[in-house]
């Protein structure tokens, strides 16, 4: 056991893995969706959230949803994918990338992920491509980028789409190219503990103009664009309010100043780790991430659930990694995925918010250390 006098002193707080930052407009912007009676789907801020958005990322046709799930199940539907259809997808990921595939009744076929950025490798997906593969769906884990040239020409070779989940890494770009930008859809989330938050939201991005506007036509019930409670085709309700969309706004008019914080911070945390035996992970070169959450991985022999125990008790909070996919019931395999398996059950996440101090990160530093013995 460690002594909690030798890490941190008495009035210490407690550091969360995440709180947003709302210290700008988000009130003064909620109080006048207030003001004006306009809380609901449709307002101004809805638009205008979209249009910051596209213009920062700089794909156009951005479409607002309810949030990050539905912008992954939303952008499968507009891409005509559903029963006896597969999807390539990694086995390393949150569950929600696996479950939208489910949800339209085609299959996940699951991908190990690389050594070294944690990420989806290529060469699986090219071994896993079937007469019924209809989409290649890359995940940008922790704000690291995936290899999006060489996953587009595996797309481009076989004429399947490729999608996009970018959920983790808002402020994220390969060679100057922001996510979002290489697949045909790219897919946002503002859940409490993203980059930018609307408290539960999301958003899709498309470079094809017709799959963009498929896509805000079926987010609201399939409802005709010229002719009211006329709908030619199934929808959905995945619509933004104005309310989330006035949150979103406020968050993305200090969006750089957040993503600079959160890079400081990463690069804290390895400073302050760099003699220990943990290992982080190692982007792609051209990649500049958006460092969401800081994670890494403990040295084999450590025992992770007694780590975040012991640093928990000392007022640091810290989460694992995601599980594999193919470990869960309902996606149960036999199948052996060596790399995700590693990284899974040895991956830990760090506090990781905005608004921690250079202080804040060395005690978490500190404590690792002490909670793991290194």
């Amino acid at each position: 056991m460690i002594s909690k006098d030798n890490v941190i002193g008495e009035g210490e707080r407690f550091l969360p893995v995440y709180e947003p930052d709302i210290s700008g407009n988000e009130k003064k912007y909620v109080n006048d969706c207030l003001d004006t009676h306009w809380i609901s789907s449709i307002g101004p801020y809805t638009e205008k959230f979209e249009q910051a958005f596209s213009d920062f990322v700089g794909v156009p046709g951005a479409v607002s949803v309810a949030n990050g799930t539905v912008a992954l199940h939303l952008a499968i539907h507009c891409l005509n994918i559903g029963p006896g259809d597969e999807v390539i997808v990694p086995t390393f990921t949150y569950i929600a990338s696996v479950n939208t595939i489910a949800q339209t009744g085609a299959t996940p076929v699951f991908v190990d992920c690389l050594a070294s950025d944690w990420l989806v490798d290529p060469q699986d997906v090219r071994a896993k491509i079937t007469p019924r593969t209809k989409a290649i769906l890359a995940v940008h884990l922790y704000g690291a980028v995936c290899d999006m040239l060489t996953l587009r020409s595996i797309a481009d070779e076989h004429g399947i789409a490729l999608i996009e989940d970018c959920a983790e890494a808002l402020g994220s770009t390969l060679n100057g190219t922001h996510v979002g930008g290489f697949g045909d859809v790219g897919t946002f989330s503002f859940f409490g503990n993203k980059t930018i938050t609307t408290g539960e939201g999301g958003m899709v991005v498309a470079q094809d103009a017709a799959l963009s506007a498929r896509m805000r036509k079926v987010k609201g019930q399939g409802q005709s664009a010229t002719k009211r409670y006329w709908h030619d085709e199934i929808g959905f309700n995945y619509r933004m309010t104005n309310i989330c969309a006035a949150i979103g706004l406020a968050q993305m008019e200090r969006v750089e100043k957040i993503l600079a914080r959160k890079r400081e911070i990463a690069l804290l945390y390895r400073e302050a780790l760099s003699d220990s035996p943990v290992s982080f992970q190692d982007p792609l070169p051209g990649v500049v991430g958006s460092d969401w959450l800081v994670s890494l991985l403990l040295p084999d022999g450590v025992e992770r659930e007694r780590v975040m125990t012991e640093m928990r008790a000392l007022k640091v909070d810290t989460r694992p990694v995601f599980y594999c996919a193919h470990h869960m019931p309902m996606y149960s395999s036999p199948a052996s995925f060596p790399q995700a398996e590693r990284i899974a059950g040895r991956g830990i996440s760090l506090p990781s918010f905005p608004g921690l101090s250079d202080g804040d990160v060395r005690r978490v530093a500190q404590t690792l250390r002490a909670a793991g013995g290194f």
